[in-house]
């Protein structure tokens, strides 16, 4: 076994919940200040999650913050990820939710159904 596949393997085993497109979810970024390392958080709906269950997984998150749509791209299994909770779960019809980048934040709650 290489070094890669070994360190790959390590940040594999972490548990982390199952993301899938059309889920509002909420992650914890660590960020680095000078010497001090704080939690960011950002919050959106998951509008793509490419690869499965691999070190190259990646998910696309978007939200609406002061009028201007924001997407940021994580690795699932980043250390720069310090935990991903899961706020609500919404009915989709497709793997990829693209369209959503040309609608308003209320059709976009219009057009997704919140599953109880």
């Amino acid at each position: 076994m290489e070094k890669s596949e070994t360190i790959i393997k390590k940040y594999l085993k972490k548990e982390l919940p199952e993301i899938k497109a059309g889920m509002k979810v909420r992650v914890y970024e660590r960020v680095k200040e000078g010497k001090k390392e704080k939690l960011s958080p950002f919050e959106g709906i998951v509008i793509r999650v490419k690869g499965k269950k691999d070190a190259n997984t990646t998910f696309t998150l978007r939200n609406v913050l002061d009028g201007i749509g924001v997407e940021k791209t994580f690795f699932l299994y980043s250390p720069q990820i310090a935990k991903i909770e899961i706020l609500e779960k919404f009915k989709v019809r497709r793997a990829k939710l693209y369209f959503i980048r040309e609608l308003s934040p209320k059709k976009i709650k219009k057009k997704l159904k919140k599953i109880q």
